[in-house]
């Protein structure tokens, strides 16, 4: 059998199986895709870099910027092109997205400091476009909410997964230069397998398209008319994920020093046990959503979930300070509580959205706008406390930045689902 009658042959296999076949193999899919891209983003964070100068920031903090730089630009530049991006180009897409990414690790590799962080900003700038490009292979199904529980799994567990794996490099002797490079390298066979497997998904049903609407690339002038239609929400979910994404990026980047300064730092296994507990409640959080067919009671659902977190956050974090709590376990709730908030953003919310106010659109627009400001918080976020709060522990920082994200999520979330209640009803 010919390459090209085999890849018909899967395609035509997937048009025709039941909802749990399809989703399992899309799940399987997009998971490990994306779990792969996390091996050439996160490894570097695991290493501490200390001792070093770049530009009068501390050399790990200039990594974390420079990559979120382009990870920002990515961001923004995904509103446009994958807003506009056609079925059969993704594949191709994501190729040479992790090609690109995996170059500028072995540049980070073999460059000097300052180097350093210019690679780390060409390794951010592909992969902030990954997520887009597998979620719109998801999107627009009437399974998406288990499909984006699955897919959204990815990235909680293998923050962790890679950070420890990293861990087990830098244990055996690679140097932290070159850990980076290896562990990317690691996980670039399964990474192929895995995007080949996601260009076999069928475009959505007719069912998919009756239960979704149908999902179209957007032109400037749809874009435009979308944001203005919808504003007031729109600026609520946008102004607060700017928190978010900024709280979740700090507790991701400064894992290893938050653990440590709890007493965990001889533990490389606590990177991936913390997450796998969140990663469970979160999938079958979203799940739940599944069972909700009307679009409205969806996405109103969907915001009480993510208010939930929000208020776990500032509560745990209150209970740790008490010391009703220990760190690990204080640990494991602020990380599900931002979880419950952020995970939505990128598969659930903006799916139900659409399909609540019949719009003829795609979620990853709106995903990518909301993303774009998320990544400059955390640019900004890194910078206050790398030039404003340099003496104080990033233990002590992430306390307090805890309960100002809980209070401005939870506001804006509650006015958020205040007014798209209100106007999907009148639609």
């Amino acid at each position: 059998m010919t390459e090209k009658n085999f890849n018909a042959k899967v395609s035509r296999w997937l048009e025709k199986t039941s909802d749990f076949n399809f989703s399992l193999f899309a799940v399987a899919a997009a998971f490990t895709t994306y779990f792969c891209m996390y091996a050439f983003r996160k490894p570097f964070a695991v290493a501490e870099y200390k001792g070093i100068i770049v530009w009068g920031l501390e050399l790990k903090i200039a990594l974390i910027v420079g990559q979120l730089f382009g990870y920002a630009l990515s961001k923004c530049l995904g509103v446009k092109i994958l807003s506009e991006l056609k079925a059969q180009y993704r594949i191709f897409a994501l190729l040479g997205m992790i090609f690109w990414a995996e170059l500028a690790l072995v540049l980070f590799a073999i460059s000097p400091p300052e180097g350093k962080v210019i690679a780390i900003f060409f390794n951010g700038l592909p992969l902030g476009a990954v997520w887009g490009v597998v979620f719109g292979c998801l999107e627009g199904r009437k399974t998406s909410e288990l499909l984006g529980a699955g897919l959204s799994c990815s990235y909680i567990i293998a923050s962790g997964a890679v950070k420890s794996a990293g861990k087990f490099w830098l244990g055996q002797g690679i140097s932290e230069s070159w850990m980076p490079a290896l562990t990317g390298l690691t996980f670039l066979p399964l990474f192929f397998l895995a995007a080949w497997a996601l260009s076999r998904l069928p475009s959505p049903s007719e069912e998919d398209v009756a239960a979704r609407t149908v999902r179209e690339p957007m032109n400037h002038e749809q874009r435009k008319a979308f944001v203005k239609r919808f504003f007031p929400g729109l600026f609520f979910l946008t102004f607060l994920y700017f928190f978010l994404t900024a709280y979740r990026d700090f507790r991701d980047n400064f894992a290893a020093e938050i653990w440590a300064e709890l007493g965990w730092k001889d533990a490389p296994e606590i990177f991936t046990y913390s997450e796998l507990p969140i990663a469970f409640i979160v999938m079958v959080s979203l799940a739940i959503l599944y069972r909700v067919k009307d679009n409205r009671k969806g996405l109103v659902l969907t915001h009480k979930i993510m208010i939930a977190g929000s208020i776990l956050i500032g509560v745990s974090t209150l209970l740790f300070d008490f010391g009703i709590i220990n760190g690990a376990v204080w640990m494991i709730l602020v990380g599900l509580g931002l979880y419950l908030g952020y995970v939505p953003y990128g598969c659930v919310l903006f799916d139900r959205l659409i399909a609540a106010v019949g719009f003829v659109a795609t979620a990853v627009f709106m995903i990518y706008v909301t993303d774009s400001v998320g990544y400059i918080g955390s640019v900004g976020i890194n910078l206050y406390k790398n030039f404003g709060q340099s003496e104080m522990s990033k233990l002590a920082f992430f306390r307090i930045f805890s309960y100002g994200t809980s209070i401005i999520c939870t506001v804006c979330f509650f006015f958020s689902m205040i007014y798209f209640s209100r106007v999907t009803k009148k639609e």
